[in-house]
């Protein structure tokens, strides 16, 4: 029983069949072991013990390498003599260019596949082949991404599904107003989702286009046509998110957790807050020309100088600064539910300022949260918590305001708006 539990924990793939994915832990970065590429790797037959674990290794001393794997297991991999050992990069598909290399080439950060086969002790993997990605190349692959979501992507809501043409249209803020994308898919467009426990873009799933909904925030990647009212796309991504606003009835600093009701939905919502989750904490002048925006008040004419302001803390001055035209008034998107709205500009000044932790949050504090969409039992991880929002709350009584907030503000995931 022990060795089939373990069994089933590294080798998920052997259920499929022998297609192996390898998540590289980037945008979308993934290479595809190919079912001629996993055959000649191993016998037609399985054998008793059989494992594939797949991960980034920990350690290495001479033949022993540690592995933690994409489940936060640490695995013991012992490479056998005769192993075979290869290196390719991001994003090949089969090993016709993979190049041989000893085990001492292999380096603490890289990822790697393993195939061979659990020991006695129900503990290690023999190791009969490894296939590794150095963490260099995956992190220039990864930078690569990041530079074409942003030049080459957009991003909104989802307002309409049109599945016998294979379009998805979508609202998305552009200079204050809501503009409509057609997303046009392919046999070739690569579809994926945010898993609902889970607020990192490396989770996001290979998912059919019947898994997207009206509400969903959504982001895709590809060519433009001339005027930007369309998107032939190459990567979409979707997911379920909730907008949250209310204040803090309690802090459980140990458990990690913030319990508070949402104004818009009078729910309870306990928020798990993460190594990866974004806390900011909003200087009070940029919070109050937030709320005077919303309220149709000039930016300019808002209050500046409360207590608390921007002279004890330069860095979230320079933030404010860079906010003066920061977006507000996007209209209730979803607050309090899955979906929301994104406010582009307020985001890339929270992304300026310096980060929050928990224990900068008190009881009665006022914040404003995206969260991922959990499990329905009002339990959620928190992507985005920015504190500081009364005034923005006070200007938005019914929680609208959390809307303004971006799902896609993780390390990793899908940015930039960049224009046609």
């Amino acid at each position: 029983m022990k060795d089939r539990t373990i069994r089933t924990r590294f080798d998920v793939s052997a259920r499929v069949g022998l297609l192996t994915l390898l998540a590289l832990g980037g945008l979308g970065s993934t290479f595809v072991l190919e079912p001629n590429l996993a055959a000649a790797q191993q016998p037609q037959a399985e054998t008793t013990g059989a494992a594939r674990p797949v991960g980034t290794v920990k350690t290495i001393s001479g033949n022993t390498v540690t592995l933690t794997t994409d489940a936060s297991v640490d695995v013991t991999v012992q490479v056998q003599d005769g192993a075979r050992l290869v290196r390719v990069a991001p994003g090949q598909r089969d090993l016709k260019a993979a190049t041989p290399i000893q085990v001492q080439d292999i380096q603490v950060g890289d990822r790697i596949v393993v195939r061979g086969k659990l020991a006695d002790d129900g503990k290690t993997v023999l190791a009969t082949g490894i296939i590794a990605m150095s963490k260099t190349d995956i992190a220039a692959k990864q930078a690569h991404d990041r530079e074409e979501w942003q030049r080459h992507g957009t991003g909104g809501l989802v307002s309409a599904i049109d599945s016998s043409a294979g379009n998805i249209t979508i609202t998305t803020p552009a200079a204050g107003d809501k503009k409509m994308v057609i997303i046009r898919l392919s046999k070739d467009t690569i579809l994926r989702r945010y898993a609902p426990d889970s607020i990192k873009f490396d989770d996001a799933k290979p998912a059919p286009l019947d898994q997207i909904k009206v509400g969903d925030q959504l982001r895709a990647r590809g060519t433009r046509n001339t005027d930007g009212t369309e998107l032939a796309a190459d990567e979409v991504v979707s997911g379920s998110f909730w907008n949250i606003s209310g204040t803090i009835s309690s802090i459980d600093s140990a458990a990690g957790t913030v319990a508070l009701q949402d104004l818009a939905t009078k729910k309870a919502f306990t928020v798990k807050i993460t190594p990866e989750s974004q806390l900011r904490k909003l200087p009070v002048p940029m919070a109050q020309r937030i709320a005077a925006r919303m309220k149709g008040i000039p930016a300019d004419a808002a209050p500046s100088g409360a207590a608390g302001g921007t002279a004890a803390n330069p860095q979230a001055a320079k933030a404010a600064d860079a906010n003066n035209g920061a977006a507000a008034g996007q209209g209730n998107n979803g607050a309090g539910r899955p979906g929301g709205g994104a406010g582009g500009d307020l985001q890339q000044a929270i992304l300026r300022m310096p980060p929050a932790t928990l224990s900068d949050l008190q009881k009665g504090d006022a914040v404003m949260i995206v969260a991922t969409g959990g499990t329905g039992n009002g339990s959620v991880t928190a992507i985005t918590l920015l504190g500081g929002v009364e005034p923005i709350l006070q200007a938005s009584p019914q929680g609208g305001a959390s809307s303004l907030l971006s799902a896609w503000s993780l390390s990793g995931a899908p940015s930039g708006d960049a224009g046609p």
